[in-house]
């Protein structure tokens, strides 16, 4: 029975918060901005408030899904909870497994439950880039970067070496569009209310 909490990983991971916040005020983010159900989105969309709750909301599920395998199974059930977490969000079962959200803050919150340490070295540098180049994804993969070359400074098992990598890969290739659009001027920069 213990392995059906792979499941519930899976499917906490899919709760579309960006999605029913957005139903809140009659918004479909499937449907606007960059089409993601994710947080950068919401806060495009929605505003500040909403935005927030979006975030800690996909940050939550993403830990709540590591903690309860981590629990159960150890470092390496954490990984694979993890990773069913960002999983299901980012291939959204609800509608239709289609690519939906990126996975940065569900990836927040799994780090922030097994590596706090790297998370805010991670959360610090995120913060950085974003105040200086006003591009949430820029910020993004380079968080994604930072766990990913932390996890073999530190001496981190290698569960979360494992995790470092993959989760890192899935966030720079869900990003290459942003990437074409920062090098084209057309990326849309944080607190701009221009929708590229």
């Amino acid at each position: 029975m213990e392995y059906a909490l792979f499941v519930v990983a899976y499917f906490l991971g899919a709760i579309p918060f960006a999605y029913l916040a957005g139903r809140l005020k009659g918004v479909d983010v499937r449907k606007a901005g960059s089409g993601n159900i994710g947080t950068t989105n919401a806060f495009r969309l929605l505003g500040a408030k909403l935005g927030i709750g979006v975030l800690l909301g996909d940050a939550l599920k993403g830990a709540l899904a590591a903690w309860l395998t981590y629990q159960a199974f150890g470092s390496w059930g954490g990984i694979i909870g993890g990773l069913l977490a960002m999983t299901g969000h980012s291939w959204n079962p609800f509608f239709g497994f289609k690519p939906s959200g990126k996975g940065v803050a569900s990836g927040l919150g799994i780090i922030s439950v097994l590596m706090p340490k790297i998370t805010l070295l991670a959360v610090t540098l995120f913060i950085l880039v974003v105040a200086i180049t006003r591009y949430v994804s820029l910020g993004s993969v380079v968080g994604a970067l930072t766990v990913a070359i932390s996890v073999f400074v530190l001496p981190e098992p290698l569960a979360y070496r494992t995790f470092g990598l993959v989760a890192a890969l899935v966030v720079v290739i869900r990003h290459r569009t942003n990437f074409q659009r920062i090098l084209k001027g057309t990326e849309h920069r944080f607190g701009s209310k221009k929708i590229s």
